[in-house]
């Protein structure tokens, strides 16, 4: 298959219509190029608080409230992309008021078959618990998809081996993220190659670019699309399927092989996966020597 994956730059939107034509902008875009799986990022949703005005799209509450507000109509939206131009869509993430307790960070898996799901971020940055109050939300999930087992790891989450263990079956792993410095980037980016190599699988960044002054929450963004997977046989030896240009706005393109996947978790130069267990025993006996 082919994945697409987003550097997204965020737009003012004086109108829903400008809204509808810039996704139809990306997606037919990606389609043109004959990919069957297109990744937005974290937080990408963010733009559609601009269609209250600036005083609300730049108070980190009132912005959490108009974006949960506009999701019903960009779940309908991303649906008939997915259906139109025949793609697997992961939705840029947004905070979602699901319930009476505080919003979760969603990010929703669109079929082209009209199917939906999503993935509630598991684990919450310092910015996103001590100044916005967003919550962790329901369990991992795994997606069984016609082109594969997929699984999302949020951002933050990417960064916890437990967490991409969880998604051991998953033949590709989906990091959408927003970051505001280049260390951060790189976080995501080390924890998305590193869940790549423990689980022998295929790991998907996408990242917010761009610089916003309307906004408290993504008013500064740094990061790129990129693909990896292990550095094994089928795949490059810096594990680095594609990555695009470092804040540069646009899709990365990369094939993957799902053959490839099942042939290095099978007979892999090393079996990382395989071999996960035999840590258990021995990070147990842990004993303290003094020196």
């Amino acid at each position: 298959m082919k994945v697409a994956t987003a550097a997204y730059d965020l737009d003012w939107l004086d109108s829903w219509a400008q809204y509808e034509d810039k996704l139809d902008r990306w997606v037919s875009g990606a389609a043109r190029q004959g990919a069957e799986l297109l990744v937005f990022p974290e937080y990408g949703a963010m733009e559609l608080s601009t269609l209250d005005g600036a005083e609300v799209a730049g108070d980190l509450e009132r912005s959490i409230r108009a974006v949960s507000d506009r999701m019903e109509d960009a779940q309908a939206l991303h649906q008939r992309l997915a259906r139109e131009y025949k793609t697997y869509i992961l939705g840029a993430s947004a905070p979602v008021v699901d319930g009476p307790g505080r919003p979760v960070n969603r990010a929703a898996l669109y079929a082209p078959d009209g199917g939906q799901d999503h993935q509630d971020k598991q684990i919450m940055t310092r910015f996103e618990r001590e100044d916005w109050d967003i919550s962790p939300g329901g369990p991992l999930k795994l997606f069984d998809t016609a082109l594969g087992k997929i699984g999302v790891l949020i951002c933050y989450d990417s960064e916890f081996p437990l967490l991409g263990r969880a998604l051991q079956e998953a033949d590709l792993i989906l990091v959408p993220s927003c970051t505001e410095a280049l260390a951060g980037y790189w976080r995501v980016r080390v924890g998305a190659m590193s869940r790549a190599l423990e689980n022998q699988c295929v790991t998907v960044m996408a990242s917010l670019v761009g610089n916003n002054d309307w906004s408290e929450a993504v008013d500064m963004n740094t990061g790129t699309g990129g693909v990896f997977g292990p550095p094994d046989k089928g795949f490059p030896a810096t594990g680095v399927l594609s990555e695009g240009t470092l804040n540069q706005p646009g899709w990365t393109y990369a094939d993957v092989n799902l053959s490839a996947i099942a042939e290095v978790r099978a007979d892999g130069n090393v079996l990382n996966r395989t071999h996960w267990e035999e840590q258990s025993p021995r990070v147990d006996s842990v004993t303290i020597s003094p020196l």
